[in-house]
């Protein structure tokens, strides 16, 4: 088996209704409040990378946030943090995918209904599970990766009214030549331009938003960042 196909076995994460004992709780009502602009105030869920939570992802999610809006960044990993993506890989491949998955459920339960979901990579599979299945949210935010709407593992059809962007490196193994990049294509022709955004980036690293690693492209993550922001304006 590939690096590349060892990898998305482990970001596949569990299945819709595979275990109806994890089936979530109803969302927390919506709890919408505006920034001193008027604009609305979004709450972000953002999930991190097979590495872990990283001090980069953090930033990250700090820097999407900015002044306007609310973001939470859980820790599935538990503190555990890894120095490569092939020891991530081994890691979330030892994690009961049930568990984890009932673990998503919960983290997303406490919060309002309305949220704009995110993920890097391992954590964007649970991001856009949760776009696909939980009532209420608005909007997914993707880096890195992508489930083919069609695949085996797949979350059922994307959802009417919730709007997606998808970002990767357009040589990047993990996304580019795996499927993910031809999936979130597939996507945006299916719903149109108006409720799904892809956008690539010329290189061939994987987790180039993530500051503390020694892969970090600063000059693409800020841009990033800048269609994320303008994605969570219109969210």
């Amino acid at each position: 088996m590939s690096r590349a196909r060892a990898y998305r076995r482990a970001q596949a994460g569990r299945r819709v209704g595979l275990d109806v004992t994890t089936r979530r709780a109803v969302p927390r009502p919506t709890r919408r409040t505006t920034t001193s602009t008027g604009a609305p105030m979004t709450e972000i869920l953002v999930f991190h990378h097979v590495q872990g939570l990283t001090d980069g992802v953090r930033d990250f999610a700090a820097r999407l946030a900015g002044d306007e809006h609310v973001v939470h960044v859980p820790d599935l990993y538990d503190g555990r943090l890894f120095d490569d993506i092939d020891a991530g890989i081994a890691h979330a491949q030892s994690l009961d995918r049930d568990e984890v998955g009932a673990r998503v459920d919960a983290i997303a339960d406490g919060l309002p209904a309305d949220l704009v979901v995110a993920g890097f990579s391992w954590g964007a599979m649970h991001a856009q599970r949760l776009a696909q299945t939980r009532p209420g949210c608005r909007g997914a935010l993707l880096y890195e990766a992508f489930v083919a709407l069609g695949a085996e593992w797949s979350f059922g059809p994307w959802p009417a009214g919730v709007r997606a962007q998808v970002h990767g490196m357009d040589a990047d193994p993990f996304f580019a030549l795996e499927g993910d990049l031809d999936a979130a294509r597939e996507l945006v022709d299916v719903v149109g331009p108006e409720q799904a955004e892809l956008f690539t980036y010329p290189g061939d690293t994987h987790l180039f938003t993530d500051s503390s690693l020694p892969q970090h492209d600063a000059a693409a993550t800020r841009l990033v960042i800048e269609r994320s922001r303008a994605f969570l304006a219109r969210a």
